[in-house]
């Protein structure tokens, strides 16, 4: 798991005890709203050869260390960029009250922890969450039939009351790309795009996810 994180608040992400972790995220650099519900994705008929929902694996030829075989989940692609989260970077576990009082909530009788992870270098103290489809709240939207994101620290309430998602990823941060910047490194051989598959977004092995991801690959757009 790497080294232990002290998670005294407000030591805990970097953030003045204040404010919350907690955002909202609709067009790639766009402004963000605490608590507010990010833009509609488009269809999956209108991306065409857009990677929403999809895996992003780099290759061998990436070198750079914040993306040395990782496998990415892409939440957003289109026209205006690109955005997604690194699946294979875990940090540490943090404790649910922690996280609950980090977010301005009652963390009595919150018991167990989360996991965070890595998700990329963009915002690294903001908090973002994929999960499995069977919870929603206002705010959730669905990228594919598997999973679905969710912004509100409400999540954190429900999975202390036992109806929180089956399956999650907590993650510290994004990983962006510019206009046309996504589709110039696919061109030029440093990711791989796969299907997405439940098993290789959720479980916890980390360290089979890139090969097991590799074994999926496409090799073009």
């Amino acid at each position: 798991m790497g080294q232990t994180i002290d998670y005294t608040v407000p030591r805990m992400l970097g953030l003045p005890r204040a404010r919350s972790p907690w955002i909202a995220v609709g067009v790639l650099a766009g402004a963000l709203v605490l608590a507010a519900a990010p833009a509609p994705l488009p269809s999956a008929r209108a991306q065409g050869a857009y990677l929403t929902g999809q895996l992003l694996i780099a290759t061998d030829d990436l070198k750079d260390p914040r993306f040395i075989r990782t496998v990415i989940f892409m939440i957003r692609h289109d026209a205006k960029g690109a955005m997604g989260l690194v699946l294979n970077r875990p940090l540490a576990d943090a404790p649910l009250a922690t996280l609950l009082e980090q977010a301005g909530m009652d963390p009595k009788g919150a018991a167990g922890s989360v996991r965070l992870h890595v998700g990329g270098p963009v915002e690294p103290t903001r908090i973002f969450v994929l999960h499995s489809p069977e919870y929603a709240a206002s705010d959730t939207f669905r990228v594919g039939s598997e999973v679905a994101v969710t912004f509100h620290p409400d999540i954190l309430q429900a999975m202390a009351a036992g109806r929180g998602p089956k399956r999650s990823v907590f993650t510290l941060g994004h990983s962006g790309w510019a206009p046309d910047q996504l589709e110039t490194e696919i061109k030029g051989g440093y990711w791989f795009i796969a299907a997405a598959e439940a098993g290789i977004i959720f479980d916890d092995a980390y360290a089979t996810k890139w090969d097991r991801a590799m074994s999926r690959r496409r090799i073009s757009l």
